[in-house]
């Protein structure tokens, strides 16, 4: 029995957390496993009712399940709240609670999608990258912030084994994918933290001798990404610069509504799309749901060990593709536009 806490948020996350759910209970079907779902509210959906972002009740089954399905959080309609009472803030506070320590985001290019892609074709076509981000220290988490009528300030600060725990993960899924090139990206010219961060990189380095590792600053690395982004295979770097360049990697490939993400630590695990709550087309079933029953794939891969199952999900996703199935998002002028139902039911189809 698998015991999966669905937290569908805000708005277009009960669409495509709906399409992904079903897309789990098909495959729960055909392999013969069980499931069970446990709905819980979250962000400004929880806000509305309890007055708070994340509830202790959402967070201690978040704690006491296998997997977090999160659909999106956010929206216009909490934007004025004070700064600790904002969704934004919920995120990190549940990144926090859980450990989830590492937001693995793949910036993969299919194949029906390369002219969807804002670059030209031969420079997307066969990109295919994992971005391993540090999700629970740096600039973020760093202590003293604040601001005042004059300055404002952040800390950015990372410890040792927040350094290490997630070079080591970069270096093994390298391994498993074949011994990838690990690309680590800092600012080492200019910051001392960055410095501390490729010297840790470094020496967990010298673990995975047969790796090829290579430092890029961060800005090259923007610039790199855009310009040859089929040189990447495995990226690993710090909150913040993770957080500007898994968008832009997603961004590249047509869509962040194709684009699911995992967000892992040392005991849990919650998956989530890498797009918004996109309050502008809420409600109205035109929302891709692939990022999210993508995410779901990635759930099996690396929550569940079933990786033939995730393989299923994702076979059945390029030949919707593949066969012209279409949300606004990803479709070319002139091309049929199919609703978040539509979508769901085709890749359905093909489970």
């Amino acid at each position: 029995m698998l015991k999966i806490v669905s937290i569908p948020g805000d708005g277009i996350g009960p669409e495509v957390v709906k399409g992904a759910l079903e897309v789990l209970n098909a495959v729960s079907k055909t392999h013969g496993f069980e499931v069970e779902v446990e709905e819980h509210l979250f962000g400004g959906a929880s806000y509305d009712v309890h007055g708070s972002m994340l509830t202790d009740e959402t967070l201690e089954a978040c704690r006491n399940c296998d997997a977090v399905l999160l659909g999106a959080v956010g929206g216009p309609k909490w934007e004025n709240l004070p700064h600790d009472k904002k969704p934004e803030a919920a995120l990190l506070k549940i990144r926090k609670e859980l450990g989830l320590f590492a937001n693995l985001r793949p910036a993969k290019v299919y194949d029906a999608l390369v002219a969807s892609s804002s670059l030209r074709p031969e420079v997307v076509r066969g990109t295919d990258f994992m971005v391993f981000r540090e999700l629970t220290g740096g600039i973020y988490f760093g202590q003293p912030r604040g601001y005042d009528e004059n300055r404002g300030w952040n800390t950015m600060v990372y410890e040792r084994y927040e350094v290490e725990r997630i070079a080591r993960l970069a270096f093994e899924f390298a391994q498993k994918r074949g011994n990838a090139k690990v690309t680590s990206i800092d600012k080492a010219n200019v910051l001392e933290v960055s410095q501390f961060w490729r010297n840790i990189v470094h020496e967990v380095h010298k673990d995975f001798q047969e790796i090829e590792l290579v430092d890029m600053y961060v800005d090259n690395a923007a610039m790199q990404v855009v310009r040859n982004p089929k040189q990447f295979e495995v990226i690993v770097t710090s909150n913040l610069f993770g957080d500007i360049l898994s968008d832009i990697s997603g961004m590249i490939t047509g869509s962040l509504g194709m684009l699911p993400s995992a967000s892992i630590g040392s005991e849990h695990a919650l998956y989530e799309p890498i797009h918004g709550s996109a309050p502008d087309i809420a409600g109205q079933n035109k929302a891709n749901p692939i990022a999210t029953i993508a995410s779901v794939a990635m759930m099996f891969e690396n929550s569940f060990n079933m990786p033939e199952v995730a393989g299923e999900i994702y076979a059945a996703i390029e030949g919707t593709l593949a066969d012209g199935v279409r949300t606004g998002d990803i479709a070319a002028p002139g091309e049929a536009i199919s609703s978040t139902t539509e979508m769901t039911a085709a890749i359905l189809a093909r489970i």
